[in-house]
């Protein structure tokens, strides 16, 4: 590939366009906004040009409810020798292509699996997909040249490809993706009117489920829009969930004895479902989910701490596998949680100790 037109320079078009370039592919930048496109350039991401005639690939990274419309024009224009969309939902647009009736063998819908809580040009980086899934979603009638220069492209931009069924990927994201950010977004709604001396007490535990919840309710309208029916699916289940711990729950406030271990069982149920899930999700690079044990160190919240605490492990020779950082409220601290190999953890414990750090048991 040695040209490409990226066509909207939002954070997904934007990234990949900033990937492309830094492999030596002649980007050229095209938005309904041209001063997003014009940032885009700046960023180093293209040039916000026309191209003079078709390219070798177009990306099209408009929202899910224009993906089919920009396609159609883009490839009634001659614009590219291969199209490609990057939107969260495959099966309506394509669908939307052939009642259009184009030829859609030079066609593929795809769907990089990465994204950031911020939107526009300005939160893209070239490494945005790294090491993440890119879904490639060819039909019988898609040309060999065309899947090629989808591979490329997830190749340049350091992704992993994986091929899936149109439908069975819209389906697959509303379980992991769609469902699980309107279940955050429930969850923190309940903080909006929430008394302030309880916010005040939130910890690692609700700043996870709802860190997602700070995506732009826009972007998102569109997306849960091209995929209500699977979201809403999944949400009914969920529903029901809930409607039975309520009802276990309520059965524990009862003076019943047999009522409160129904209860029990009820309640236990789904945390003992949750584990069940949650050993399932993909652990380091994709691969299966390994235990790890943590050391926790209290660090103080001033520039050069965790380069500090990082070059101590590596000159411990331990690798730290995943970290988190709790910052304690109301003080200028904080604990960070080094997730280590457990044969790792007596040997980090003691180096850092031996460097002055504070280790919390």
């Amino acid at each position: 590939m040695r040209t490409a037109l990226v066509i909207g320079t939002g954070l997904i078009g934007t990234s990949a366009a900033l990937a492309l370039a830094q492999r030596g592919v002649t980007v050229h930048l095209d938005d309904h906004d041209p001063e997003q496109a014009r940032t885009a350039a700046a960023l180093g991401a293209g040039i916000d040009e026309a191209p003079e005639g078709p390219v070798d690939l177009a990306v099209v990274a408009a929202p899910p409810a224009h993906v089919a419309s920009v396609l159609a024009d883009a490839m009634r224009r001659g614009l590219a020798r291969g199209y490609l969309d990057v939107a969260s939902v495959k099966g309506g647009p394509r669908r939307e292509l052939e009642a259009l009736g184009l030829d859609l063998s030079a066609y593929i819908g795809t769907h990089p699996m990465s994204g950031r809580e911020k939107s526009g040009p300005l939160a893209a980086t070239a490494d945005l997909f790294e090491g993440r899934p890119w879904v490639l979603t060819p039909t019988r009638d898609t040309d060999t040249e065309v899947l090629n220069l989808a591979l490329e492209l997830v190749s340049h931009c350091r992704a992993v490809p994986v091929v899936m069924d149109a439908d069975a990927h819209d389906r697959a994201v509303a379980l992991v993706s769609h469902m699980p950010h309107l279940v955050s977004s429930l969850v923190a709604a309940r903080l909006e009117h929430a008394e302030e001396s309880a916010v005040r007490l939130c910890g690692q535990g609700i700043r996870d489920v709802t860190r997602i919840a700070a995506s732009d309710p826009r972007m998102w309208i569109d997306i849960l829009s091209a995929n209500p029916g699977p979201v809403a699916d999944l949400l009914a289940d969920v529903s029901a969930d809930l409607d039975e711990t309520v009802r276990a729950l309520r059965a524990l406030e009862s003076s019943d004895e047999a009522r409160r271990r129904e209860g029990t069982a009820g309640v236990e149920d789904v945390l003992r479902r949750g584990n069940a899930g949650q050993v399932r999700v993909p652990g380091k690079h994709g691969s299966a989910p390994r235990v790890y044990e943590t050391v926790v160190v209290l660090i103080d919240d001033q520039p050069g701490q965790l380069a500090r605490i990082f070059a101590d492990a590596g000159q411990a020779g331990v690798n730290v596998e995943d970290v988190r950082i709790e910052h304690a409220t109301g003080q200028q601290a904080g604990l960070i949680q080094l997730m280590v190999e457990p044969k790792a953890v007596p040997v980090l414990s003691a180096a850092l100790r031996e460097r002055g750090w504070a280790i919390r048991q």
